[in-house]
């Protein structure tokens, strides 16, 4: 009486647990490089909306602006990048701005960011 059992084994090898491994911390780096510029047009956004409603003049908002950039730590735009316009009664303050991330050698990851004030 001989009893046979199965011996195939399931499961991942070391080397694709490595390679795998490698793969989530390279994109875990590359999400820790991301995200400070997430959270920073946010505050742009943020105190573009601000502006929008304290401002009336074109150098009031860009004061404005700046006064909250100071708090936020806003480093990717100026005020002087900002465009001011008007839409019927309500002032509208928009912006574009881009951010590379170097990954490694020649390779940069370019991020482009655009909103207005609502």
């Amino acid at each position: 009486m001989s009893v046979q059992y199965k011996s195939r084994q399931r499961g991942i090898s070391f080397i694709g647990l490595i390679v795998f491994a490698s793969l989530l911390a390279m994109a875990g780096v590359v999400a820790a490089q991301v995200f400070p510029t997430v959270i920073e047009f946010y505050a742009v956004q943020k105190a573009a909306q601000k502006a929008a409603i304290e401002g009336q003049t074109p150098a009031e908002i860009r004061s404005v602006f700046d006064k909250a950039s100071l708090i936020d730590d806003i480093k990717s735009i100026s005020s002087k990048d900002l465009d001011i316009s008007k839409q019927g009664d309500k002032v509208v303050v928009a912006f574009a701005y881009e951010r590379e991330i170097h990954l490694v050698g020649p390779a940069f990851l370019t991020l482009k960011y655009e909103g207005r004030s609502k």
